[in-house]
């Protein structure tokens, strides 16, 4: 059961409307990285999870994401809002649609559920809700170089610094089952070439490192050669 309390999760200031601004603010509204994909997606997650911990968290984070998506859907509404004589306003994708929020990315494609990802294993879905978050956290980044006022910086820094709190959740998460540094999960055993490097970028600039040293791999130059 949800219900729908009529207060932000975090203050939402805009210092002046800029429809231009808050048509690269519905990436995070109705694109790939946006509010909505995470929301439903670790919302589905959570069903597939049979720890009640980790169920609970991806619940947790899940309405978190919905209040976030209300943030942006605000942010978006106030730059939006009493500016349709403006050029600015005359060269968005709002001269169109009209104001406020959109199922839209900044580029005007509409949002999908392809942008999900879950899977139903809970590691494979963590390690997926890790790379969502940084993405996430990539483009609030960019929007906070482009913000136009204090009051949306503000709001975005916020934004930014919960994706990272997420990330800290999902990783901790990992831990707990053993599986934030073990490559291996499910129940089909590899076979013999897992621990195998393949050298198939050679010339100037290769390099040696953890991922590629003994004894936890075998490294191999010439595949062909060895056939």
């Amino acid at each position: 059961m949800f219900f729908h309390k009529k207060e932000l999760i975090h203050s939402v200031k805009v210092d002046a409307a800029n429809p231009k601004f808050a048509q690269l603010l519905l990436e995070q509204f109705g694109g790939a990285t946006g509010e909505l994909t995470a929301a439903l997606q670790y919302w589905v997650q959570s069903f597939h999870v049979e720890n009640a911990g980790i169920r609970d968290m991806l619940q947790d984070i899940a309405i978190e994401e919905f209040g976030h998506l209300e943030m942006v859907g605000k942010l978006i509404e106030s730059h939006t809002k009493n500016v349709d004589q403006t050029d600015a306003f005359k060269s968005s994708l709002f001269a169109v649609r009209g104001m406020g929020p959109h199922f839209l990315d900044s580029q005007g494609s509409a949002w999908t559920a392809q942008y999900i990802n879950e899977g139903g294993d809970v590691v494979r879905d963590l390690r997926a809700n890790i790379a969502a978050e940084a993405g996430a956290r990539q483009t609030y980044e960019a929007l906070i170089k482009l913000a136009p006022d204090e009051g949306t910086k503000s709001t975005l820094v916020h934004l930014l610094s919960r994706e990272i709190s997420h990330t800290k959740m999902f990783m901790k998460a990992l831990g707990s089952l053993g599986k934030l540094d073990e490559p291996f999960f499910g129940n089909v055993k590899p076979d013999e070439t897992v621990d195998i490097y393949y050298n198939l970028s050679q010339g100037e600039g290769d390099q040696r490192g953890d991922w590629n040293a003994e004894p936890d791999f075998k490294y191999i130059e010439n595949p062909a050669a060895k056939g």
